[in-house]
Parts: C-alpha cells; sequence; structure tokens
C-alpha cells in the first residue's frame, strides 16, 4: 500500500474533513522566545519544551525507560494492524519499532517538525508534517492503531476534547486509540519532598499560562475516549520509580526528568523572576529528594475501540 494512501485527499467530503479544534490559546499569546540561550522552543505553539538536539537525546532514552517500565509499547490488543499512526512521534523511535514489529503494516509518525532524521528508517515507515491541533490530515477510518503519548505540555486543556475526536475520527471501525499521559499534581509525583512540590508548582503555572492543564489530563482520559465514542475503554496507572533506588529504570527515569525540568528552567526563571540557577539547583535538590523517598513518577494509559458500526 503506497504511502500517500495515508494523505487526506486535496478536496475530501465533507464528512471527512478534520474538525476545528478549540485551543483555547492564540499563536504568540505568552509566546516563549524561539531561541533562549542554547535552546530552541517553537514560538508559534502551546509547546513548553524545546524543539532541538538535547530534546532529540532525552526523547529517545524517555522512550527506552518508558519501554521498560510498561513492559512493551502498547497496551491495546491490537493484532496484525495494517494502518498505524504515531500523533505527536518526537524523535520516530516508537513508530520506527512498531514498523519493525509489524512489517506488513505502513506505519505513520506525524509532528510538528521531523526531529530527528533517521538514515534508514524502516521501509513501512514515513514522516508526515502535521500540527494535531489544526486537525489530523488523514481521511477518515484510515488506520487500525492510532497512539499518542504525553503530549500534555503540548495540548490546552480545551483543546483535548476534540484532538481525542480526531484520533477516533481516523481510526478503522474495530481499531484502537490509545494515550499516555503524566502530570504535575502531588498524586503524579509520589511520595516527594518539598523541591518536588516547589518545581512542580512553579512549572504548572508556566503551562497554565498557555492553557495546558498539567493536573486534569492523566484523569481525564478514559472520559476523553468514551466521549469519542469509543467503547472497551480501559485505563491503567504505572508508577515508575525515579532515582538510583529504582535500579536501571529509575536511573533512566531520573536522568529523563532532570533534562526534561532543565529544559524549561530558562522560561521558568524568566517568567516568574528567579536566576536560573536557582532553578537548577532546586532540580538538584529534587534529584536527591527522589531516593531519600523513593519518588515515583506515575503515568497513566488508557485505550478503548471504535464500534465497528457508527
Amino acid at each position: 500500500m503506497p504511502w500517500w494512501f495515508f494523505r487526506r485527499r486535496s478536496r475530501p467530503a465533507a464528512s471527512q474533513t478534520a474538525p476545528a479544534i478549540a485551543s483555547g490559546w492564540l499563536p504568540g499569546e505568552v509566546a516563549l522566545p524561539r531561541l533562549q540561550g542554547p535552546r530552541r522552543y517553537l514560538q508559534e505553539q502551546p509547546y513548553l519544551l524545546p524543539k532541538d538536539l538535547g530534546e532529540v537525546n532525552r526523547l529517545d532514552f524517555q522512550h527506552y525507560a518508558l519501554r521498560a517500565a510498561l513492559r512493551g509499547n502498547y497496551l491495546a490488543p491490537i493484532v496484525q494492524p495494517h494502518r498505524i499512526l504515531d500523533v505527536g512521534c518526537g524523535t520516530g523511535q516508537w513508530a520506527f519499532e512498531l514498523a519493525q514489529q509489524f512489517p506488513q503494516a505502513q506505519v505513520v509518525g506525524l509532528d510538528l517538525e521531523q526531529v530527528k532524521a533517521a538514515t534508514s528508517p524502516p521501509p513501512n515507515y514515513r514522516f508526515v508534517q502535521g500540527d494535531i491541533l489544526q486537525g489530523l490530515p488523514f481521511d477518515n477510518d484510515s488506520f487500525d492503531f492510532v497512539h499518542q503519548r504525553l503530549l500534555f505540555l503540548a495540548i490546552p486543556l480545551p483543546a483535548w476534547p476534540g484532538v481525542v475526536q480526531d484520533l477516533a475520527r481516523v481510526t478503522a471501525p474495530g481499531g484502537w486509540v490509545e494515550l499516555a499521559e503524566t502530570g504535575t499534581a502531588l498524586e503524579d509525583w509520589h511520595p516527594c519532598g518539598q523541591a518536588t512540590q516547589e518545581f512542580c508548582r512553579l512549572a504548572a503555572q508556566l503551562a497554565s499560562l498557555r492553557g495546558i492543564d498539567t493536573d486534569a489530563v492523566p484523569r481525564s482520559l478514559e472520559c476523553y475516549l468514551e466521549e469519542a465514542g469509543l467503547v472497551n475503554i480501559h485505563g491503567q496507572r504505572f508508577a515508575v520509580p525515579l532515582g538510583e533506588w529504582g535500579g536501571r529504570i529509575g536511573s533512566l527515569m531520573a536522568l529523563n526528568v532532570c533534562e526534561g525540568w532543565k529544559a524549561i528552567s530558562a522560561p521558568l526563571a524568566a517568567r516568574f523572576g528567579k536566576p536560573e540557577q536557582e532553578v537548577l539547583a532546586l532540580i538538584e535538590q529534587a534529584h536527591r529528594e527522589w531516593n531519600e523517598f523513593h519518588t515515583s513518577c506515575h503515568f497513566a494509559v488508557a485505550y478503548g475501540q471504535k464500534p465497528l458500526t457508527h
């Protein structure tokens, strides 16, 4: 099947048109500078994290840590899918592995930018540039499995219902949608010390300036899937250790979180009038606390099936 099968035709029927998604955020409204220090941010997006080589490296070892913690790349009971979509594919590592696992499938990764050009991507993988907030550029019923992970810092809260409805729209009857998220609520970082609590509080405030609610999303995934008309919905929470006390997975996840937090240290410091060194010291203190308190980061995973008749 040719890769262009997945591109929405230039003149789709009205029922196939991607819906307008109300995000509650206007480009440039509370824009981070595109370049801040050595990090590169997307000015016209609500996304808080940078898009640069440092973030590419972090996303890759985040993938390996999550795959080890979840004991696989997905939870949905998919069987020999022919068409797979990864929304917000980042470096493409998850999609590459699905393409290798299901060589008979066509796998598409969609993101704002292709952040890492693979020298030899799987032959059944294609990258498509797109913005989920503008609607997915694919026909209705195009994919057997649609996957979206860790976009809680990219999608404003008012946009979430419309985003998940669009994921369901492009899913074929009988196919599956899977979402995986975390947040900054204290129950997502438990048990934890004062430094962790303080950083999460500041990060949540920074995110809220862009309409992003980092507390509500992980607790709403099953509701979003239900509102999108999916059935056979299941949800599960995973506690992933943070720090050396948790062995290899804990060390990997602690490195991932530290680098992710450092990635927003400059915007956070600028917004709240703090020296960046003070924010970095807070992160180091939190890192020490994770071993002291045996802190875990909690992830929510939910998946649902599109009815055969809809």
